[in-house]
């Protein structure tokens, strides 16, 4: 092999080198881009049930990516009755509980699933009333 040959064969490995690199840079960057993106939702409200059994209505914000949030969040309180045995269901806005929080970091593993809450709902009636 002559040095010119030589040559041409280190440019060609060079080539094969920077298209796999541009090659494996193009797959990082479009991975990274489909495990970090975010679901948007069409309505106001969310109902998020997670594995506990608990149900929270509210802004939610990074859903699908490492650290979803909450804000303006209610959940639903069951209180029975005692003279008739009923039991009657009342939304209650969080953050009037002892240290006043204003907005819930989500465990992404916990979430069960996501709903949207219709804007003719009734939990969004209550909601509005709320307000």
């Amino acid at each position: 092999m002559t040095k010119s040959q030589r040559g041409v064969a280190l440019v060609q490995i060079i080539w094969i080198l920077a298209g796999i690199l541009v090659i494996v840079a193009a797959a990082w960057h479009i991975a990274h881009h489909l495990r970090s993106s975010d679901v948007q939702f069409l309505t106001s409200y969310q109902a998020v049930l997670l594995s506990n059994g608990s149900v929270y209505f509210g802004h939610l914000q990074g859903y699908g990516g490492r650290q979803p949030v909450m804000t303006d969040v209610y959940y639903v309180v069951a209180q029975a009755n005692p003279e008739t045995k009923q039991t009657n269901n009342i939304l209650v806005k969080r953050g009037k509980e002892l240290h006043e929080p204003d907005r819930m970091y989500l465990n992404p593993s916990l979430i069960v699933l996501v709903e949207p809450v219709g804007p003719n709902s009734k939990v969004a009636q209550l909601i509005a009333q709320a307000k």
